[in-house]
Parts: structure tokens; sequence; C-alpha cells
């Protein structure tokens, strides 16, 4: 094997002087010394410097102890060059560029330049005096420390945090390592989640479950049975429903939380269902699920079931019996009362000039007794001491300028205070108590001569009295239906009196968008003679104004304005953003007078 030295110098004219050189063998000397092989002059080598031998494909450098060498831009004590690509080493102010060699060749080229200043020196190391490549570590070797970086700050660092917050009671709102793996901000709603991963993420490395939701919602309820939820849906073909049959067969319910409530999609708020979210599985719900008692909806304004609403059907003693009832078969409700509205919202008579008394106005209005909540969503129940007592007093006896009233509600009391009142007389009390329980609409007589009167001779006493308050013209019977009690017996019942809160329980609507409307133009209160007509509504009348998603009526209406996807008493989402619920879940029921708005 030989090694072919050609050592380049210039002269003074910048002439470039090439002198070539054999030297035979696999081992070749690099110094300061004469007996080198490359002899360098320079006083920055040492006399025997460095040895180059060949190993096969490669060249061995190996440098005197103590003592390094720039091999290829690097410094190192030893080092290889690999024949095929070729490589230089800088020893001080001399460059040796081993040219490419076929590993099979005996022959080496080595290129032998002192770097001197001027271009040559500038076209050789200019880019080695700025750079931090001699001081900084190999490729492969930065390589190494990044991924091992990487991973220390985005598994190691997140894992240790997690199981250190684990160990901690409290949980403080700032960064937490973990939120390094976070794919994007949490929406609006979730916002003061943004720094506490583990009240979603229960569990490290495993999907978020249905349990780490409701953990938050307890008041949440599905929408329907998740299977049969799942075999309405359009595009469940064949071995969709072999592959539910076998989820219902091993209770693994389908449909998560996060397949409809995808989270990390940015500070935004979630979007309201469009209408083909609901109209393709209750489009042709019959079809899909022929045993549902539920109509076909596709557009409120083209296909959409009437309304049923829910409705006292009849009584098991004092509990109501609820029932829905389409408006189509025109139902009525057993709400216990007489109340008719017609009377009381007429242009004359008693009730009107009883108005124009009181300062209400030519005649009596629904706000008279329909007060609307704080919300203006709904509406507060009826009450007698509230809303009916103005015109219909109950006040019975002064002790001490103090008046006494009937008890209202509570039938025993009222035939407890009556048998108080006569007891010890020796003036017998009129022969009938109506004009003091009830004072007729349109009369101003005072308590003070109801008392007188009711005082005056010739009543047969304290059981005629009883009679009379509960009888036909007497304080309780012209509103409320009253159960007699056996001959010979005192003990008159007066029925309960019970209206749902809410009509339509699987709907929502707002009164206070309908502000400007007249009650009476959805309400047919003006012509309704007795308590048991229900005035709520039908389809049609809503459809006067409410169009479906794709309309030319006033009002667009798509499922997400009055329907909830999910089963409770709140308003629907698409409400809840437009900030228009503002009141606390009610009862089912109330045990007084009419309560709010279906």
């Amino acid at each position: 094997m030989t090694f072919l030295l050609r050592t380049v110098s210039r002269s003074a004219e910048g002439r470039e002087i090439v002198r070539t050189a054999r030297v035979e063998g696999d081992r070749l000397a690099i110094g300061r010394a004469p007996d080198s092989d490359v002899h360098l002059t320079d006083l920055a080598v040492a006399l025997h410097h460095a040895v180059v031998e060949r190993a096969g494909p490669r060249l061995g450098v190996r440098v005197e102890t103590g003592l390094t060498v720039e091999l290829n831009g690097r410094k190192c004590a030893s080092g290889t060059i690999e024949l095929g690509t070729g490589g230089d080493i800088l020893i001080a102010s001399h460059l040796l560029r081993f040219m490419p060699t076929p590993p099979e060749a005996d022959e080496i080229q080595v290129a032998v330049e002192r770097i001197t200043e001027g271009e040559a020196k500038l076209d050789k190391s200019a880019e080695r005096l700025f750079t931090l490549a001699p001081v900084m570590p190999g490729k492969r070797m930065l390589a190494w420390l990044l991924a091992l970086l990487v991973l220390g700050i985005g598994l190691a660092w997140p894992i240790h945090a997690y199981y250190e917050r684990q160990q901690r009671t409290e949980r403080f709102a700032r960064f937490q390592a973990d939120e390094i793996w976070s794919s994007g901000h949490l929406s609006q709603a979730h916002a003061a989640l943004q720094h506490d991963c583990s009240a979603c993420h229960a569990k490290p490395f495993e999907s978020v479950r249905d349990t780490a939701c409701l953990a938050c919602h307890t008041d949440i309820h599905g929408h329907a049975d998740p299977f049969r939820l799942a075999r309405a849906r359009p595009d469940l073909g064949r071995w969709g429903r072999i592959q539910l049959a076998f989820k219902q067969a091993f209770n693994l319910p389908p449909g998560r939380c996060i397949d409809c409530h995808t989270e990390h999609q940015g500070d935004q708020r979630m979007a309201p269902p469009p209408q083909h979210f609901c109209s393709e599985c209750h489009n042709d719900l019959h079809a899909k699920l022929p045993d549902t008692r539920l109509g076909n909806a596709g557009d409120f304004g083209r296909l959409h079931p009437q309304f049923q609403p829910l409705v006292v059907a009849g009584w098991r003693g004092d509990r109501p019996l609820l029932r829905r009832a389409s408006l189509d078969l025109h139902p009525r409700e057993d709400n216990g009362l007489k109340f008719p509205h017609a009377l009381h919202l007429g242009a004359s008579g008693g009730v009107a000039q009883m108005a124009r008394t009181l300062g209400m106005g030519p005649a009596m209005a629904c706000k008279d007794c329909h007060q609307a909540n704080p919300d203006g969503v709904r509406f507060r129940p009826v009450e007698m001491e509230r809303n009916c007592a103005m015109c219909h007093d109950l006040a019975f006896d002064s002790v001490g300028g103090t008046i006494r009233t009937l008890r209202h509600g509570d039938p025993a009391q009222v035939i407890a205070d009556l048998r108080a009142l006569y007891a010890g007389r020796t003036a017998p009390p009129p022969p009938s108590l109506s004009p003091f329980a009830r004072r007729p609409p349109g009369t101003a007589s005072t308590a003070r001569e109801r008392i007188q009167f009711s005082r005056g001779a010739g009543a047969p006493g304290a059981e005629a009295a009883i009679r009379a308050v509960f009888s036909p013209g007497g304080a309780c019977y012209d509103c409320h239906r009253v159960e007699a009690p056996p001959p010979g017996s005192l003990a008159w019942r007066i029925a309960p009196v019970a209206f749902p809160t809410r009509y339509i329980g699987h709907g929502w609507f707002d009164h206070r968008a309908h502000a400007t409307q007249s009650c009476t133009s959805c309400h047919a209160a003006g012509r309704s003679q007795s308590a048991s007509d229900l005035l709520i509504p039908g389809i049609a009348t809503c459809r006067t104004c409410h169009g479906g998603e794709r309309t030319s009526k006033p009002v667009a209406s798509t499922c997400a304005m009055c329907h909830d996807y999910h089963r409770d008493e709140g308003a629907p989402a698409m409400l809840i953003r437009q900030q228009v619920r503002g009141q606390r879940r009610a009862p089912a029921l109330v045990p007084a007078a009419a309560a709010g708005a279906p």
C-alpha cells in the first residue's frame, strides 16, 4: 500500500507549487521530527504528533498522549476516517486532506497544505473560526441529548407532576406539568378547569369516562336508553346491528359524552346542534322503532306532532293522577277548582266594576293575577292571600281592632274558628254568613259593617254559619269543589287543588320573548267558563309565527330552540347560551292555584 503525498505551497507571487512524494506501507507518521513521513515545520506541532494507520476500509488516527487534532472539524485524541468519503486532519496551521479512495485501492492520496493569511485561509477555516462546533458535542451525541430532554420534559415531568398532585389534598390554580399534553384550550364552559386536567382525565393514559362528566353534571339525564338510541341511528347497517347486539349482551352501552361533546377545540362556545342532528332519527322514528309512542318529527313547520301537555286526569285520594293528552282530543283537567276566567276578564258586570273601584283599570287583566317570575320566563303560582284576597276577603270578626280571617286551605280550622266565634253568644247571628264570608263583587262594605251584620238577631247558630260558608253563595263554594259531610255531621271537605308547573315537560316556552304579545292572542281565557278548560294553545297557534329551519314565517325555529337533548327541566342549550334561564328547577306540582307557563 502507498500514501501519495501532494504538498502544496505558494510562491511570493501567489503561484501554487506542488511537490509529490510516496510513502510505502500502511502507516503514516506526522510531526515536526525530521524522520516523520509528513514533516510539518510549525512549532505548534509536536515531534511525533500523530500516526495514521490503515485498518481495512478505514484509516485510524492516533494522537500523542496529551495532544489533540481537529478531525473533520472536531477536536479529538483519536478517531477514524472512512476511505470512501475521505476526511480532513488539522494540526496547528497544517491541513491534511485524505481524498476519497475506493476500499480496494492500494494508493491513498493525501493533500498537505499550510493555512496562511488570505483567501486560502478564509476558504478553509473561516467557518471553524466563527462556530461553536469544535467545543460542542458531535451530532450523534447532541441528538441523543435532545431526545432525552424531550422525553424528560414531555413525559417524565408530567407523569411525576400528576402522581405528586394525587398525594396532595389541595389543588392550585397554576400551571401544571401535565398541561403540556393538552391539545388545545378548553371551551368557555370548562375554562375554570384549564389547570386541573385530572378533573376529567381521572386515570392517566385513559380516555375520559362518563363518570368523570357526571361527577359535576349531576342533573344531566340521558336522551334515551342508549341501545334504543343506537338502533334509531340512520346509518346503522346489518353489521352494526350485530355489534350492537353483542354490546347489549355484555352491557357495553354505546355512545359516550365525549362522542358529542368534544373538548380542546379552543376558547369558544359550543354551537347549537343543527336540525338534521335530531331529524335524522326522529323524521321516520316509527319505522326504526315501531314500539315507540313518540310521533315523527322532522321540521316544526311541516312535520311535528300536536302538543301533548301533562294534565291532572283524576285523583287517587289527595294524590293527583297525571297523564299526557294530545290537544287534538280537547282534554280537560281535573284541578279541583270552579274558577271561570271569562267572568273575571269581562269588560262589564260586577267584576269590572270592582276593578274600576280598586283602580285596576276598566276591567281586570291577566297580569292582575298572573305575575311573572324575576327571570320573566315563567309565572309565580297564584295564591289566595296575594292574588285573590283583594276582592275575596275572608274577614269574619274583629278583636281589639285586629281583623280575624278564615284560614284559607284549612276547612277544619275554618269550622273551629266559627264555633269559637258563636260560643257563649247571647245574641243570635244572622241567618246567612255569606255577606261577611264573601263580599259580592262591586260592593264596598267595611269590616265593621260586616261584623255588625253577622252579630244581628235571628240567626240559628254556629252550625248554620258553618253550612253557609260551604254552601252555594258561601265563601268556599263558588271557587272550590266542596265535598258535603254525611247527614248530621259538619266535617266539610274541600277537594285538593293542583296544577302542573310545566304542561309541556319536554319542550320549553319563553314568555319573555313574547312580552309584546297579548296573553289572549294565544290563550283563549276570555271565552273560558270553567277552570277545567285547558288553555294551552295548540301547534296551529304557534305556527302563525314560527316556521321550520327554513321558512318564510317571521321566526325560523329549529329543534334546539324548544327542546334540550338531555331530559331535564332546564332550558335548551341554545337559550342557556343566550342567558335567558335564571330560575331554579321547580317541583312537579303546586298544591295551590295555577303556576306558570307551559
